[in-house]
């Protein structure tokens, strides 16, 4: 039999033991975060009908997606790219029977038909937090504050990530005031967000066949990379940019509900962030490694017709996606993982040695069973040696907070329970050691 060397598809990851834990450290602060601040967790199917995405999106990301057809069969799938489409289908589908406000987050692997690159790959996680039945700053709020409390309880600060927003209502009526045509606001939405893609030129010729005059682009081009913090009055903002204060003053509301959440240093706003997507209705946001030396982070807004567009009523609705890949890059850079995840593997409370004799071996399967039916984490070694000092050795190797050694204390119905961290030694009966284990490990978290 020839044998061939394979390796996983390009733009795909393999998890082995210790990167799984890094994944599962970054998922345990999503989750955390979304259940603290109320919301329910959901998923959906892998796939999705291809008109799903088609239907929301356009016809123009069926080339970023891995579409199929069964054979036989007549109806076209694809991959999952993002969840929201899923997301709102399913409220479309209930939405009569679910309580107001719906709040559900979600932790799916998803999957997009494009160039592997730093930041981007063909398969990957991606939290998902939306809110679907109330209006307002307030709601938006909530959302990008879900997202902050999991950033904070990674590591990060406002030195290091920023919530950049903006709000679509205000975009357009400050292309208005720039000279921007009623019927090119879109396009006009399209180049802001494609600002740091294209060349400054390329940039400047795309601005001038919107129709705008010479001073016109000159103000539009200083618009699209026109930031301020969200606590800066946004009349500095408006003035440098040449437009009335009035223009923006859909973003007070979500500033001052920012200021109420205690959120306000992590914001700024940004007027080149619009979102490309057109379902966006609203406040649209994006967090960002504060040098921008990576891809965003996540990226989110209101999207108040979309589950409408799905069959569903009309229900006001705000999200947001934060992929593992680029966050995992920079809790690396920052030196907020460990250079070994096998650190954040899950430390067994025991670990069960036999010191040899008829006694101790045939007492260590059941002590190991009864450990773990007291939900304890209980490992032993799978060598033939009964060496005690090697046996440590290897409990020490698997980070095991205690070493149960059955020995001839057995015979008085007692083991020898060493501490693997302090080095220290004890004889315990072998009754309630599992209490006692318990006890000691809960102390030593």
């Amino acid at each position: 039999m020839s044998t061939h060397s394979f390796q996983a598809p390009k733009g795909t990851r393999d998890f082995f033991p210790a990167d799984l834990a890094v994944r599962r450290h970054i998922e345990a602060a999503w989750r955390s975060a979304s259940v603290d601040c109320g919301f329910d967790e959901v998923e959906g199917p892998t796939f999705e009908h291809l008109e799903l995405y088609t239907a929301k999106s356009g016809e123009g990301i069926v080339n970023e997606l891995f579409s199929f057809r069964r054979a036989g069969g007549e109806n076209d799938y694809a991959l999952r790219p993002e969840f929201t489409p899923t997301l709102a289908r399913m409220v479309a589908a209930r939405a009569g029977s679910l309580p107001v406000p719906v709040k559900w987050f979600a932790i799916p692997n998803m999957f997009r038909a494009e160039r592997p690159q730093r930041g981007r790959l063909r398969e990957f996680v991606q939290w998902n937090v939306d809110v679907c039945g109330t209006e307002g700053a307030a709601t938006d709020v909530d959302v990008i504050a879900c997202a902050i409390l999991a950033l904070e309880r990674l590591g990060l600060t406002p030195k290091d990530v920023q919530v950049r927003l903006s709000h679509r209502v205000a975009i357009a009526r400050m292309l208005g005031a720039l000279g921007v045509p009623e019927e090119k606001t879109g396009e006009a939405m399209t180049l802001l967000d494609r600002r740091d893609k294209l060349k400054p030129e390329e940039f400047a010729a795309r601005a001038n066949a919107l129709g705008l005059s010479a001073d016109g682009v000159a103000r539009f081009d200083l618009a699209a990379r026109a930031t301020a913090p969200l606590s800066a009055p946004l009349a500095e903002l408006a003035g440098r940019i040449g437009i009335a204060e009035s223009e923006l003053h859909t973003l007070d509301e979500v500033r001052a509900c920012a200021a109420r959440a205690g959120i306000l240093d992590w914001c700024a706003v940004d007027v080149g962030i619009v979102r490309g997507l057109a379902y966006y209705t609203g406040t649209v946001f994006e967090v960002h490694e504060i040098s921008g030396a990576e891809r965003a982070v996540a990226g989110g807004g209101r999207y108040d017709g979309l589950v409408e567009l799905f069959g569903g009523p009309k229900m006001p609705a705000c999200g947001f996606g934060m992929g593992d890949v680029v966050l995992a890059n920079i809790l690396r850079d920052r030196k907020l993982l460990p250079e070994d995840g096998s650190a954040l593997l899950p430390r067994p409370d025991a670990f069960v040695i036999s010191a040899g004799g008829e006694q101790a071996e045939a007492e260590l399967p059941r002590l190991l069973m009864a450990l773990r039916r007291e939900g304890l984490h209980a490992r032993t070694t799978s060598k033939a040696t009964r060496n005690v000092g090697k046996l440590l050795g290897e409990a020490g190797k698997a980070r095991a907070r205690f070493a149960v050694i059955l020995g001839a204390e057995l015979a008085e119905g007692a083991v020898a329970l060493k501490n693997l961290d302090a080095g220290t030694q004890e004889t315990v009966p072998l009754a309630g050691l599992a209490l006692r284990l318990r006890e000691r490990s809960d102390s030593a978290r």
